[in-house]
């Protein structure tokens, strides 16, 4: 049994939960300690007890701390790619970048952490001196989703730890491996001991006692909307700094001047990698008339022959969706989408492997209008809808007729038409002739509207929500 890791030490408990290969049910990956209110507040004591000796901490420590993770991450980038695709479902080579991707994530703050800046102004008031500086917000609460269980947990803690702060982290119930290999290199990294603490458990307890404790300064969440406005809640009213990363219902919208294989890689990687399984997923297929019969022909037919199959398998393109309550969501939103008469145009049906694990078709939708719930309402999973639309100016308000806004995408020749949408687009990030899917580590992320609230997360820009703003003024 893995156990908790709390205050630099291995914490077991008395209930443990079995983590399960999504490619096989037969494979128990390992067993993992669960935490209750106790040692959530256990952890929390210690996060805060090395936050003053931590926040303190010169920038070579901690420069030299990220960077040590990044290395040993990167040279473990196989085993932990190959635990990440057993556990989450992810095929491996997708596994294995985005376990490079969380290396870069630490080296890129093990960076940030040498350039802590600040400023020195002259006061308007004769002879006073102003210092504008940044200091750590205290202890950080980290509460993290299935889908990426290494690269996000490294984009919320890289920061944390980089600018001062302590960290509880929470990683999602179905990914505790991960979570636990990341932080026992951090630990062995020589992370001082309550600097960083790992409390696996059920979100209804362990996160619910974070957000109930006082000594929790910030919470950074990414998951569902239901939750982060939960998260919000409690936050507000322990006048706690929170950030939240939630839903997203991304369009593509795909003019007729696209270079149709083009406008195809985009859908096809947008929609069905990482069997869709991505919060920047292009669920919504916008597509002009001239081009619309040629783009669905051909999107159908490279949709059906997609190779779903066991994650470390060689030729699976779309590994399985991630268990059996996710499969049971997909479903009901590939009925729902029939029933409100959508036409599912290819796939949706369960693949049989030679392994017991959950496999589905990728699912396309063609004759759908943008008021269908399939439209409206993150299915998170492998299913896309195709939206005809007169041009671009329809396609433009179609493509902003939703409650998200977290990544949006077109596809044209048009500069014109690129730069407008770039600007006129209603989502915290835009691509232009890629997949709204695959965002780089050095840049900000996040959206508008119920996509997203709070500092945006990775990039220089991750400053302001791990620190706080100092002004001092002095007469010498």
């Amino acid at each position: 049994m893995k156990p908790l890791l709390i205050n630099g030490e291995h914490i077991t408990t008395s209930n443990a939960l079995e983590n399960r290969n999504p490619s096989d049910e037969n494979d128990v990956i390992d067993t993992h300690a669960q935490a209750g209110i106790a040692e959530t507040q256990t952890a929390i004591a210690a996060a805060r007890a090395a936050f003053p000796a931590w926040s303190r901490s010169g920038p070579q420590a901690r420069h030299d701390l990220l960077r040590a993770v990044s290395d040993e991450i990167l040279a473990r980038r196989a085993e932990l790619g190959e635990l990440l695709a057993r556990e989450e479902g992810k095929t491996l080579p997708e596994a294995i970048g985005e376990t490079v991707r969380a290396a870069r994530i630490f080296d890129f703050f093990a960076g940030e952490a040498l350039r802590l800046t600040g400023d020195i102004v002259p006061s308007v008031r004769p002879g006073v001196g102003v210092e504008i500086t940044r200091e750590p917000v205290g202890v950080v609460g980290v509460i993290s989703p299935w889908n990426f269980p290494i690269a996000i947990p490294a984009w919320k803690i890289a920061p944390a730890l980089c600018y001062g702060n302590t960290v509880v982290f929470k990683p999602a119930e179905l990914v505790p491996g991960c979570a636990w290999a990341l932080i026992d290199i951090i630990q062995r990294a020589g992370a001082p001991a309550g600097v960083i603490n790992l409390v696996t458990g059920p979100g209804g307890v362990v996160g619910q006692a974070m957000l109930d404790a006082p000594e929790v300064d910030a919470i950074s969440f990414t998951g569902s909307v239901d939750t982060g406005r939960k998260v919000a809640a409690a936050s507000v009213a322990r006048m706690r700094k929170f950030q939240l990363e939630m839903g997203g219902k991304n369009p593509l919208v795909v003019l007729d001047d696209a270079d149709l294989d083009t406008a195809l890689d985009c859908a096809i990687n947008g929609a069905f990698y990482s069997t869709g399984q991505r919060c920047t997923a292009s669920s919504r297929l916008i597509v002009t008339e001239a081009i619309h019969n040629r783009f669905v022909e051909e999107l159908a037919s490279r949709t059906r022959a997609l190779r779903v199959g066991h994650a470390l398998h060689n030729d699976t393109q779309i590994g399985p969706v991630v268990d059996a309550t996710q499969l049971r969501q997909d479903l009901d939103y590939i009925r729902i989408g029939r029933s409100q008469g959508g036409n599912l145009r290819a796939g949706g049906d369960l693949v049989r492997r030679d392994t017991p694990g959950h496999f589905l078709q990728p699912a396309l939708f063609t004759d759908t209008t943008n008021d269908m719930r399939i439209n409206r309402e993150e299915v998170f999973g492998p299913v896309a809808a195709v939206i005809r639309v007169r041009d671009y100016d329809e396609a433009l308000q179609v493509a902003n007729d939703t409650e998200f806004g977290l990544s949006a995408g077109i596809c044209t020749t048009s500069l014109k038409h690129a730069s407008h949408f770039k600007r006129n687009a209603r989502a915290g990030m835009v691509m232009v002739n890629l997949p709204t899917a695959g965002v780089d580590y050095h840049v900000p992320f996040g959206g508008t509207k119920g996509s997203s609230y709070g500092a945006r997360e990775q990039g220089r820009h991750a400053a302001e929500f791990f620190t706080t703003v100092k002004t001092a003024y002095t007469l010498p």
